[in-house]
């Protein structure tokens, strides 16, 4: 009896740490972007949420359609994905003349991609100050062992990639999620 409880209880522990470790590092993310706003160096290791940060927020996404506040971080590794969605840095920043892309777990801080439809508006503040409003005008399952996402575009774009399916058991697989929208203003 007590070692199914022992079981029990750090079955529940791993299945609350993901969460509750993306929580916390999307609240100092908030801290360290709010005393970015006024930093234009973005070598400054005031930028870093925590001392030993390899990454820094770039971006803030919210939408019309959502409550969630999401922070973007600076690349798109493991490590980085872990605490929030990543920009992938062979892309462009988002806003600029090209397509940015941006990488997130399905079961942290990119669930809410499982509600968007065509067009619903995302949000982007940079640290530059610029509000940039993006329309979702397309939604499309890929596998990535046979499809990528083009870093190409001729306008601003944005896209917003993470696994599929939302309620899968397992971690990985090939099928990607990917919210692709176009710059409104």
């Amino acid at each position: 009896m007590a070692a199914s409880l022992a079981l029990g209880l750090i079955n529940l522990a791993e299945g609350l740490y993901i969460p509750a470790k993306a929580a916390f590092a999307q609240a100092l993310m908030q801290r360290a972007w709010q005393r970015g706003e006024t930093i234009d160096d973005l070598s400054d290791p005031s930028l870093k949420p925590w001392p030993w940060a390899d990454t820094f927020p770039i971006a803030r996404l919210t939408g019309e359609t959502f409550d969630d506040e999401t922070f973007i971080l600076s690349g798109a590794s493991g490590r980085t994905l872990a605490f929030g969605p990543g920009h992938l840095t062979t892309s462009v920043l988002p806003g600029d003349t090209g397509n940015a892309v941006i990488a997130g777990h399905r079961d942290t801080h990119f669930r809410f991609l499982a509600d968007v439809a065509v067009g619903d508006r995302l949000i982007i503040d940079r640290r530059d100050g610029e509000r940039i409003v993006f329309e979702i005008d397309a939604l499309e399952v890929i596998d990535s062992t046979r499809a990528s996402v083009s870093l190409d575009a001729t306008s601003s774009r944005l896209t917003l990639v993470t696994c599929y399916p939302f309620d899968a058991i397992e971690p990985g697989g090939p099928l990607r999620y990917v919210v692709s929208a176009s710059r409104m203003f």
